[in-house]
């Protein structure tokens, strides 16, 4: 006995460990959802189910009333995640809902004798029965009608308040009101399809990621044509499915009517008869509702195709030899063109990749050009001849990808940089260890040349007097020393720039030494350009981190550089201190910029300088660093006056 619990244990491991979907049920209406000796069924269960089977999900059905349903819905912690609901055509709930899985209306009903309703305006200053939560009422919530509203829990409830003389009419959907009908015989249809709607799955907004999921399945479902046979099961003419339960009721008492009137004789007779034509009456009333509501469903789904036409993506299905079985007629002219290849220049044939898709069964998807534009081809096989092509056009997601390569080499470049300074660093200081052995010697070696050139005036050091030539080689270390100095310095502050920011704590930053920094840097750029510092003393000081201020400078400099003509140029750098706020101003004589360019300065990947290498990074970096530092950048330019910017920054009380 033991023995066969743990292998049942290990049998139903995977059932336990597989994730669940909570599918909460409320409806007693055939054919959606309803339970037949205690077994649930309907068009929306076994739909469900269906989708469970290809999310590798288990459905567990789970029965609560209409209000409680929605009310769990919008509870991220209830136990229900998902729930079918109908929502008017034109208005969406407040919750992640799937697309429409089915089409209905809903109508007026009044009493026998009562005049028809044609509109919206007949029910004005009636009493109106409206199911709390329905999609009539999400319907109102948007178009606020002129009549008196009275909420009722169900729509037996408002059939039974419309009975008593509570209320005028009730406005109830079609599949539900077609059930009671037979149950309530003084109770009619009066107007024809006031609102229309569509069932939709909805779930709480937290768990959108399980409704793109179910969405997936649906339209996996729809084309692969098992959901069309789904439809038909359930909904197909002269299928129509009932609510087992109640009819066997109705059988049993017939079977007792048939068995009175076959004792009682002809008197019953006739009575059956008299029945019979009124239920013959009710039938053809219903097949003309029939007829009127299949309309409505072709109008729905002309509208639903509408939709699909409207997609800006092309859609397009094939069968193996190439036949077009629909189509949105989007970009479908590029799968047949000569100029529409692959983005290594290989050339496209449709036939032979339809073929390897339906022969491996496995969706291609590729990158295309079509002369200078970039689009993604998808092709997925959908039935064993069958296949969806899918064009979507990707040019401005190629440029953005080629841009962040173009920044990651940059990068790299800098890290490749960063390296050689260090490797320069070294033969720097032994030239300056060397200069200042030379110096000395210079110094000493200088009274024996006085010395030679008394004695021996014609004596000469490299063509010069033994004296002059010591001046000289003096002055060439001196040049030497402070050229090996200067070396040093721009390698120490490239190194600095090229540290990686390894702290978001921020420390007190002069602005002098930023602005001196930045200049060393960019020395070789300003070095055509007339370059005039106006530093305020003391420095400004504010909180911040150094090496990204010098990056942003450094591109402000650049920048000004690239908008001035060499030689006529002239930048103006300046730091000041104005109404509690330290300040850093840019100011060039260059080409300046038109409004459309400043509106756009500041965007990832936006440059002028396309042609000329610019990756249109360096201004939306630097506002991020800015924003960062809580401070502010004004940019004021125009064209062939020059630009000025102006950067803000909280000062750092001494």
């Amino acid at each position: 006995m033991k023995r066969l619990l743990i292998c049942l244990l290990f049998i139903s491991f995977p059932a336990l460990t597989q994730e669940s979907i909570v599918f909460g049920v409320h409806s007693k209406t055939a054919p959606l959802e309803w339970r037949n000796n205690g077994v649930d069924q309907g068009f929306n269960i076994e739909l469900m189910h269906r989708i469970g089977q290809l999310i590798d999900r288990r459905i567990i059905i789970r029965r609560k009333s209409f209000q409680q349903l929605v009310k769990d819905v919008h509870n991220p912690g209830s136990d229900i995640d998902v729930i079918a609901v109908v929502s008017p055509v034109n208005l969406d709930r407040k919750l992640s809902q799937s697309d429409p899985i089915y089409a209905t209306h809903a109508k007026a009903y009044t009493l026998q004798g009562k005049a028809l309703i044609n509109s919206w305006t007949d029910l004005v200053g009636k009493r109106v029965a409206i199911k709390k939560g329905a999609f009539v009422d999400v319907y109102l919530s948007g178009y606020p009608q002129k009549f008196n509203r009275v909420d009722v829990d169900l729509y037996e409830t408002g059939f039974k308040q419309l009975i008593e003389g509570e209320v005028d009419v009730v406005i109830a959907e079609s599949f539900v009101a077609r059930r009671l009908l037979p149950l309530y015989p003084s109770v009619r249809s009066s107007s024809d399809a006031l609102i229309y709607g569509a069932f939709n799955f909805v779930c709480n907004g937290k768990k959108s990621q399980l409704m793109h999921e179910i969405n997936d399945a649906l339209r996996q479902l729809k084309l692969s044509g098992e959901y069309d046979r789904l439809v038909n099961k359930w909904f197909g003419t002269g299928r129509e499915k009932v609510d087992l339960t109640s009819t066997e009721k109705r059988m049993f008492s017939l079977a007792i009517l048939v068995a009175i009137v076959s004792a009682s004789g002809m008197i019953y007779t006739g009575f059956i008869s008299a029945s019979l034509r009124r239920r013959k009456k009710a039938l053809d009333a219903e097949l003309i509702q029939r007829r009127r509501v299949e309309a409505e469903i072709s109008n729905i789904s002309k509208q639903f195709q509408s939709v699909l036409d409207g997609i800006p993506h092309g859609v397009t299905i094939v069968n193996r030899e190439l036949q077009r079985l629909w189509s949105n007629d989007n970009n479908v002219h590029l799968l047949i063109s000569e100029a529409f290849h692959y983005i290594d220049n290989q050339a496209f044939d449709l036939r032979p990749a339809v073929l390897q898709v339906l022969t491996q069964q496995k969706s291609l998807i590729a990158d295309m050009m079509y002369q200078e534009q970039y689009w993604q081809l998808q092709i997925h096989p959908i039935a064993n001849d069958q296949v969806v092509i899918l064009l979507e056009e990707s040019t401005e997601q190629h440029q953005l990808r080629q841009a962040n390569e173009e920044a990651s080499r940059l990068a790299s470049l800098g890290e490749l940089s960063a390296g050689i300074a260090h490797e320069i660093n070294n033969p720097t200081g032994l030239i300056l260890h060397a200069i200042s052995l030379f110096s000395a010697a210079m110094k000493d070696l200088r009274p024996a040349a006085n010395y030679y050139q008394q004695h021996n005036p014609f004596w000469q050091v490299a063509g010069l007097p033994p004296g002059q030539a010591i001046d000289e080689m003096g002055v060439s270390c001196d040049t030497i020393e402070e050229a090996a100095k200067r070396i040093s310095r721009i390698v120490k502050d490239l190194k600095r720039y090229a540290l990686p920011n390894l702290t978001q704590e921020h420390t007190p930053v002069c602005l002098n030494e930023v602005v001196e920094v930045a200049l060393r840097l960019t020395a070789n750029q300003t070095k055509t350009r007339q370059i005039t510092k106006l530093l305020h003393l003391p420095s400004p000081k504010i909180m911040g981190d150094a090496q990204q201020l010098h990056q942003v400078l450094i591109n402000l400099i650049q920048n000004a550089c690239h908008a001035c003509p060499p030689h006529e140029g002239s930048i103006q750098i300046s730091t000041q201190i104005s109404q509690g706020r330290a300040i850093i101003n840019v100011n060039d004589n260059g080409c300046g910029m038109d409004s459309n360019t400043l509106k756009r300065i500041t965007e990832p990947f936006f440059t002028t300088r396309r042609t000329e290498g610019g990756s249109g990074l360096g201004l939306s970096v630097c506002s991020r660093i800015i924003k960062e530092h809580q401070g502010q950048m004004q940019i004021h330019s125009t064209p062939g006056k020059g630009t000025r910017i102006q950067l803000s920054f909280a000062l750092v009380q001494e």
